[in-house]
């Protein structure tokens, strides 16, 4: 496994274990970060505008589109060092 992925996996846990719960801005940020680092580009249909919970997360994933796994990754990473 290489550091990247372990530093990723902890960084993981730890998100789970914050003081404080994050509002729901940078919680759609973490989403579409780690779903970005873990699946790669959103080829999903965009949900309909009765699931506005599943539309942000999905806008979320979305922004993300295009950037490599390692890089969102490492954003992932450095967005809950940020947090603690």
């Amino acid at each position: 496994m290489s550091d990247l992925k372990a530093r990723f996996e902890n960084a993981v846990a730890h998100s789970k274990k914050l003081a404080e719960r994050p509002d729901n801005a940078t919680l759609l940020k973490i989403y579409g970060l780690y779903k970005q680092a873990t699946a790669g580009d959103n080829t999903e249909k965009k949900p309909g505008f009765s699931d506005m919970v599943g539309r942000a997360k999905w806008d979320a994933w979305n922004g993300f589109k295009g950037a490599s796994s390692d890089d969102a990754m490492q954003q992932y990473i450095d967005l809950i060092d940020s947090l603690s």
